[in-house]
């Protein structure tokens, strides 16, 4: 798959046999499978053996890397369907290893009580460049992520600026906006499932900010290990939605991650969590 490729066309998964799934794989000019790419996809798996419930959070672990020359398999476990909630897990396979899994919860929508976190007050997207423009600008570029910027279909335009690429340290924060790049269709598991994709996002760079390690791009081993995704409210991704994450924690060669998605009428619509593994490169150690 090109990286023209429409984005719904990525999710649109070929049924091989019941309950088993092929998705293809997208070339964002990486050495691996992007893996929000594999979110994606395991949970459109899920989803398509559960009958209208939205999924409202899923829970997975990266097992080995993906090839993105390849198609992966997705093996869906019907665990549970109950009258509220529906459980499934999936494993995602290649070359006959499991290399992701993840365990998936839908649930009938529900009214009740709510609250929720504040939006933060900042800059809408009308005043702020998108994020390829704003690096074509910088002094010091990173050719390689511009060109998986070229490929990824979504538009991404930061709060503040800035180049983590760039020789510095910085707070382990960032806040960006982010939609799909055209108009998608009204319907409401497709957008948690491009969200998916969109929240693999930021997350490992946001961990390493304050010890300059993206500046040192090739010295560290870099592997998101899990990731969790709660859908709070209904949303459409080919709006614009504000991406707030932060790193609260960074230890035993492990950065934590949190973020939070917002619309822009200031709802809270998802929160997202991810470990990844930051550690120096050396023989001794393989993930």
């Amino acid at each position: 798959m090109d990286n023209e490729c429409h984005l719904i066309e990525l999710f649109e998964l070929e049924q091989i046999e019941e309950n088993f799934f092929r998705g293809r794989s997208q070339d964002l000019g990486l050495s691996r499978v992007f893996g929000g790419q594999v979110l994606g996809q395991a949970l459109a798996a899920a989803g398509r053996t559960v009958g209208g419930h939205p999924a409202h959070s899923f829970h997975g672990y990266f097992l080995l890397t993906g090839d993105h020359r390849a198609p992966i398999i997705y093996a869906v476990d019907r665990i549970r369907d109950g009258r509220s909630f529906t459980t499934r897990r999936v494993v995602a396979i290649q070359n006959g290893r499991p290399i992701f899994n993840m365990s998936a919860s839908f649930q009938v929508e529900e009214k009740g009580i709510e609250h929720q976190a504040a939006m933060p007050d900042v800059p809408g997207t009308d005043e702020l460049p998108k994020l390829l423009e704003s690096m074509a600008r910088m002094r010091e570029r990173n050719l390689r992520v511009e060109k998986f910027l070229q490929g990824f279909p979504i538009e991404i335009r930061p709060v503040h600026p800035l180049n983590p690429f760039a020789t510095g340290n910085y707070l382990p924060t960032a806040c960006i906006w982010l939609r799909a790049a055209g108009e998608l269709p009204s319907h409401p598991e497709l957008h948690r499932v491009i969200l998916a994709y969109a929240s693999d996002y930021g997350l490992l760079t946001t961990a390493g900010l304050p010890h300059g390690i993206p500046s040192l791009e090739g010295k560290f081993q870099e592997a998101s290990l899990d990731h969790a995704l709660w859908f709070h409210r209904n949303f459409r991704i080919d709006d614009w939605l504000l991406y707030v994450t932060e790193s609260p924690n960074f230890s035993n060669a492990r950065g934590f991650t949190q973020g939070r998605f917002f619309s822009r009428d200031g709802k809270l619509v998802a929160s997202v969590a991810q470990e990844a593994l930051i550690r120096e490169r050396g023989p001794q150690f393989e993930k």
